[in-house]
């Protein structure tokens, strides 16, 4: 029997503040313990302020995610104000928020998971010399693509928000900009240029007829675009086997409109929706670096531990929901809302389950924004009044490209007395709770292969870029 320990990191190509410990038996991995090594502090920052500068802070957890935040703490105060905001204002929210949510996903699987196939190490496989040509880091032809197309899907980010990242578009009682009938106008052009890109690039077909995959013997023969390309790789490399996640699924419903969620919110496992309860939610400090106990967030709080007690191995707290583990993600939300598809992928699981969920989330979230903006009524109002908050408590639960983010704010004599923060990365990359169950990705990590040679195992990254980390909204 051979055994050795391996560090590897860092994994995410825009920060990396991620690192993984490996046990490795007899070539696979045995144990895993994922660290995230920066601490930030956030909810410590907001403690004190005007609940207003929520609205300001937050945002600044990401760049890449800034509208998720910022909309977490728009309905947070919100919720803790009695505001609701008008229909249409909502609405254009759910735009801004889809919009970045979208290009989220493009750039993940263009620029963050697809260049590992165009490693030398995967040289000869038979398709090999076109992940070369299209995902190669900076040079791809699909790389130059989807940085096109990203940039032209931000232009409504513009329209709408002003700027990205770190709108202030979105607040308690709506959107600071009403569009106009020539915004509706310039918002459906570039998606129709966006359509045109999915066509002819991502997808290769139409996003309807992505959508309308129902099983996995259709998923598997669609063989057009980079879809495509990715789903021959995948069936060569067998990452349909690749990473299993725990198997049960969470999503608190995405793009809260006045007539409802767009998408469901629930929990899914062996084959049984159950409804999502937050109140079920609880945070194990016992492997982290903080001081205190498990809580539900309204009653948590983040105090750093400074002498880095030895059983503790990352900043990242262990939420749990009733005690459990649960993945979070495109895959959970198009699972949760009942796609038959994403529903197939569950039993699955893993590296090509996730991917093949974000892909269905890209083609479904297309024709969403196309429905959204279509809807837009530029004579209606879109922001109301929300007097401010002197005393009370909120929280604004939503759905980032990555999966659930929650914000739970309380307010005393007009300042902030508590904030805290569960991201998706949270979720995802926890380390182990008081009862040693490991986080999502740890557990997904067992069993993957590591070459005798391999300092950086090749399936330890695929593993760990399905799950699209990101580390620093995962400390704040």
């Amino acid at each position: 029997m051979s055994e050795r320990q391996l560090l590897v990191g860092p994994f995410n190509r825009v920060e990396g503040d991620l690192e993984i410990q490996l046990d490795i038996r007899d070539g696979h991995v045995a144990a895993a313990r994922a660290n995230s090594p920066l601490f930030r502090g956030f909810e410590m920052m907001l403690q004190g302020k005007d609940p207003r500068d929520a609205l300001t802070i937050t945002p600044r957890i990401c760049g890449i995610c800034s509208v998720s935040q910022s909309a977490a703490a728009a309905f947070a105060l919100a919720d803790a104000g009695g505001v609701q905001m008008p229909p249409q204002g909502a609405r254009a929210a759910a735009i801004l928020h889809a919009v970045e949510n979208l290009a989220d996903h493009v750039t993940h699987f263009n620029l963050f998971f697809m260049p590992d196939f165009a490693r030398p190490a995967y040289a000869g496989r038979a398709w090999h010399a076109a992940a070369v040509e299209r995902f190669t880091a900076q040079q791809g032809s699909a790389v130059r693509r989807a940085a096109e197309a990203r940039a032209q899907l931000f232009h409504i980010a513009g329209l709408l928000g002003g700027k990205w990242p770190h709108t202030l578009a979105i607040q308690p009682g709506g959107v600071t900009r009403a569009p106009d009938a020539r915004d509706r106008i310039r918002i459906l052009s570039v998606l129709r240029g966006h359509r045109r890109y999915l066509e002819e690039v991502l997808l290769g077909g139409a996003p309807e007829a992505f959508a309308a995959l129902q099983d996995i013997p259709s998923l598997e023969s669609w063989d057009s675009g980079d879809a495509g390309l990715f789903l021959r790789i995948a069936a060569d490399l067998g990452l349909a086997q690749a990473g299993r996640g725990p198997g049960r699924y969470l999503s608190a419903g995405a793009y809260p409109l006045a007539e409802g969620r767009a998408l469901a919110a629930g929990v899914w496992e062996d084959g049984a929706l159950s409804p999502f309860d937050p109140a079920q939610i609880a945070e194990d400090l016992s492997h982290a670096w903080m001081l205190g106990e498990t809580a539900h967030p309204e009653a948590g709080r983040t105090e750093p531990d400074e002498d880095m007690r030895e059983t503790a191995y990352s900043w990242c707290k262990a939420p749990r929901l009733g005690g459990r583990t649960v993945e979070v993600g495109a895959l959970a939300r198009q699972i949760v809302d009942g796609h038959p598809l994403a529903r197939a992928l569950a039993a699955e699981g893993g590296v090509r389950a996730r991917i093949a969920g974000r892909l269905l989330e890209i083609a479904r979230t297309q024709i969403l924004l196309e429905e959204l903006a279509r809807d837009l009524d530029p004579d209606a109002r879109f922001m109301d009044p929300a007097p401010t908050l002197r005393e009370g408590s909120g929280t604004g639960l939503l759905e980032a490209a990555r999966g659930t983010l929650g914000h739970w704010i309380r307010v005393e004599s007009g300042r902030i007395a508590s904030y805290q923060i569960i991201a998706p990365t949270t979720w995802n990359f926890s380390p182990r709770d008081a009862a040693g169950t490991p986080g999502p990705v740890e557990a997904a990590l067992v069993g993957a292969p590591v070459g005798a040679e391999e300092d950086t195992p090749l399936s330890v990254q695929h593993i760990v870029r399905s799950f699209d980390p990101c580390m620093v909204c995962t400390v704040h």
